[in-house]
């Protein structure tokens, strides 16, 4: 471009930066820094505060099924192809049953290893599994669970927040939405992004509260249990997190070896994310904003809206780690050394009673009862020395089942060709990505799809709207 004069020389005005204690990622570290202080100092106030943090997770809660239902509505016909969506399922239940089954034996290594219930000799006549019945729910048989995925109505599974539910009636609207035809269903399609836009601008606000949430969560599990506990269940805490740790360096290795993700930059790109789930002890709080993200960065709208929902419920890897080491820690504390094939055989229950006892309250007490039922190897109430324990474990259970979750859909997105790796740079970057999915067909398994151009002013709409999707505003276009 030629510039005749001084007056056409425009200097880009460079962007001023916030204040470091505006940044929700500093509001959420002071808030759970607190909640900590406040739960062991002031213990009779912490123990009260638990309505903050359950507050903030229903308001969470409000805005997922609808979230759920637009994004893969909306994202199934963009896909524009009923038998990719199909593909894209299988390959993520396939997925998921692979990392179940690989966090389970992990962790019965570490647990092996560790030995963490050694030494206890734990008196069966001492123990009562009251406490154990009264924080359980009722467990599902396969056929049930089964059977319970289908809706009996749509605005029941709407109305109870069953993700399942609205999943499985998603993925047949989105389909009937590509067989009529997208464009008789493009005003309704239309209406849907309006109305999908609206929900995000509504979790920008609620997400202004999260600090408040955190804290409360903190305060009220510090003040209930303690940090004394930490002493008498040391020896099971750091096999947990030991194991959590190291089952975070293969899901590196897995982001990177599968889907060419530096894990690292994804983690500092939502640590927000991170630390609000950690201090919530609660991975539903950050499914609306980890969804948002994933788009961001390069993952389909159809498989994030696929894979996401259905690992909260299929794809537990921190809970799988927690239940194989526990069961160990349990079989030790009661004197039992348990052979090769009892090890197998406990691996194939937990496999099967994880998978089942999903969204059940005290699923792991489930699981570990049922195994215990089931193999004889230490008295069903024994589960009632996890009572201390299992609050303190959320941290680790909370990261992990993030975290593989999030390599679960790059990896999918990736495997079915729907992953555009110029968007996720871009969103590593700092730059401000549309959440959407890049336009055009579906390219083959292993291609990537070509970085969708923009004009100037397109480019400035994206960015605003961007911005607002994600509660920040938006940055100048660079072209």
């Amino acid at each position: 471009m030629k510039i005749n004069s001084a007056d056409q020389l425009v200097v880009a005005e460079v962007p001023r930066k916030k204040p470091f204690y505006t940044s929700l990622f500093f509001q959420l570290g002071v808030a759970i820094v607190a909640g900590v202080l406040i739960g062991h100092f002031l213990p009779s106030i912490g123990s009260q505060l638990r309505p903050l943090g359950d507050g903030f997770i229903m308001l969470i809660k409000m805005i997922i099924a609808p979230l759920i239902f637009l994004v893969i509505v909306t994202g199934i016909s963009a896909v524009g192809d009923v038998k990719a969506v199909g593909r894209l399922g299988v390959k993520a239940l396939l997925y998921f049953t692979c990392a179940s089954l690989f966090a389970l034996v992990f962790g019965l290594i570490i647990g092996n290893l560790i030995q963490p219930g050694a030494g206890l000799s734990i008196d069966p006549s001492t123990l009562d599994g009251t406490a154990v019945q009264e924080k359980t729910g009722e467990a599902k048989s396969a056929s049930e669970f089964i059977l319970g995925i289908i809706p009996v109505s749509v605005f029941g599974a709407f109305s109870d927040n069953n993700l399942l539910q609205v999943l499985f009636f998603s993925v047949f609207f989105g389909a009937a939405v590509v067989v009529i035809g997208k464009d008789r269903c493009a005003p309704l399609l239309g209406i849907f992004d309006n109305v999908l836009e609206l929900i995000f601008k509504i979790m920008s606000w609620v997400m202004r509260v999260a600090p408040l949430g955190a804290f409360g969560a903190m305060g009220f599990i510090i003040g209930q249990y303690g940090i004394e506990t930490l002493g008498t269940y040391a020896k099971l805490i750091l096999a947990c997190y030991a194991a959590a740790l190291l089952f975070i360096g293969i899901l590196f290795i897995v982001a990177w070896a599968f889907a060419r993700v530096p894990l690292w930059q994804f983690i500092k790109y939502t640590r927000e994310e991170f630390l609000l789930a950690l201090g919530t002890a609660s991975t539903e709080s950050v499914m609306p904003r980890i969804m948002t993200k994933l788009n961001n960065a390069g993952c389909s709208r159809a498989t994030t809206g696929l894979v996401v929902p259905t690992g909260y419920s299929f794809n537990l890897d921190g809970a799988a780690i927690y239940l194989s080491i526990s069961l160990l820690f349990l079989a030790q504390a009661f004197g039992h050394d348990l052979s090769f094939g009892q090890q197998l055989a406990a691996l194939g229950v937990l496999l099967l009673t994880s998978k089942g006892m999903a969204g059940v309250p005290g699923s792991s007490f489930l699981a570990l009862s049922a195994t215990a039922a089931a193999l004889g190897i230490f008295p069903v109430a024994g589960v009632a020395l996890l009572l201390g324990a299992d609050r303190l474990m959320d941290s680790m259970r909370v990261a992990v089942n993030l975290l593989g979750n999030c390599v679960a859909t790059f990896v999918v997105a990736k495997w079915e060709g729907q992953f555009d790796r110029k968007a996720m740079k871009r969103a590593f970057a700092g730059e401000n990505t549309l959440e959407e999915e890049p336009s055009g067909p579906i390219k083959a398994s292993g291609e990537e799809p070509a970085e969708a151009t923009c004009s100037h002013c397109g480019a400035a709409k994206a960015a605003q709207r961007a911005g607002a999707l994600l509660g920040s505003p938006a940055a100048a276009p660079q072209h």
